[in-house]
């Protein structure tokens, strides 16, 4: 019989397959709604929520969430998050192909690098924790250290969404991605314990008895919707290709933290694995810095039909929006607050909607 980890393996590689298809299609949702209403993106609220293409991702997201929720039922989470970093890949490519967002030759080079980061990540992942019930699942989470944690993660949960997040959301992407990180390292903790649950039930012996498989499901399925919320909040202000690499790291990072604190420990057979794990991490993370590099290079630089040197943003006909100016709008005009030094930028309104490109003098860095 084939070993659970593997199974979880494979769910867990068409989960990313899922969930990086998902968010260029959502992208495409965010932009078709911005279109209609004549507005830039960021500022339609929840107009999305009748566009057909953006229920299309996020059906396609749900399928992703799906797989994932079976593979963290089934390997460990140290196995299955950092595969996200083929969501990344995935993500990557067809924005380059969709919604003509420069991927590049270093892009290529960062896929690479996560390709190879996983592949040593897989080769070297420890085996699940033996959990016999839901009860020892929930004493884990009740030690003083994992309390700790979470009481820290809502913390700095709250000063972001209440304070960070109405003052610098739209101009740092860091604000909206953390915020989906930190409450995403606490779901995953919660999709663990209830996938055990379900496995648990399912080979006989029934965990629905326990008041804490319940309240692991409603925290898990809490935790999701304020995740995906702000993450959506990102992709609807942010490049595709500047959302992504961000969030896997960041994502990666709390759900390696949180496991490691609720298990205390990798779990590892030996040092020379637990040291295999930790350098694949690394060149993973440094994989998906050089893609993020990359795209943000493609995004950020051109050249128009006199030489003059750009930066693009927005996404239709080959436009791409780049997070390294504030925007602020004034009658007739947007004007980029954030361009100390840089001469000449600007956008003009056209028709009711936002001219998609600015002019930069000297190139930016």
């Amino acid at each position: 019989m084939v070993d659970d980890r593997y199974v979880g393996l494979l769910l867990a590689v068409a989960a990313s397959t899922a969930i990086g298809t998902s968010t260029v299609i959502t992208k495409m949702g965010l932009n078709s709604a911005a279109d209609k209403r004549g507005r830039p993106a960021g500022s339609v609220g929840l107009a999305y929520l009748a566009n057909p293409i953006w229920w299309g991702g996020t059906l396609t997201l749900a399928v992703g969430e799906a797989a994932n929720f079976a593979a963290y039922s089934l390997a460990p989470p140290l196995l299955v998050t950092p595969l996200g970093a083929l969501s990344v890949i995935i993500g990557a490519i067809l924005a380059s192909f969709i919604l003509n967002e420069k991927l590049g030759h270093l892009g290529r080079i960062g896929c690479g690098l996560c390709v190879l980061g996983t592949t040593i990540i897989v080769l070297h992942a420890p085996a699940d924790q033996d959990i016999s019930s839901i009860p020892q699942f929930f004493a884990y989470a009740l030690e003083p250290g994992f309390l700790l944690y979470v009481v820290t993660a809502l913390c700095f949960t709250l000063t972001m969404m209440f304070y960070a997040g109405p003052r610098y959301g739209r101009t740092n992407p860091l604000v909206y991605i953390s915020i989906a990180s930190v409450v995403g390292g606490i779901s995953v903790m919660g999709i663990k314990a209830f996938g055990v649950a379900v496995k648990l039930t399912l080979e006989g012996n029934n965990q629905f008895v326990y008041i804490s498989t319940y309240l692991f499901f409603v925290t898990g399925f809490g935790c999701i919707v304020v995740q995906l919320y702000y993450a959506n909040m990102a992709l609807d202000i942010f490049s595709v290709n500047l959302v992504n690499p961000l969030y896997y790291v960041g994502f990666c990072t709390a759900t390696i933290v949180s496991s490691l604190i609720l298990f205390k420990g990798f779990n590892t057979a030996s040092s020379a694995d637990t040291a295999s794990l930790l350098v694949g991490f690394l060149v993973t993370f440094l994989g998906v810095h050089i893609l993020n590099v990359a795209l943000l290079d493609g995004a950020a630089e051109g050249r128009d039909d006199a030489g003059r040197e750009y930066a693009r943003v927005g996404d239709e006909e080959g436009y791409v929006r780049t997070p390294l100016f504030a925007v602020e709008e004034e009658e007739g005009e947007y004007e980029f607050g954030a361009g100390a030094g840089r001469e000449g930028t600007r956008m003009q309104r056209m028709g009711g909607s936002v001219r998609d490109e600015m002019r930069i003098s000297p190139r930016p860095v």
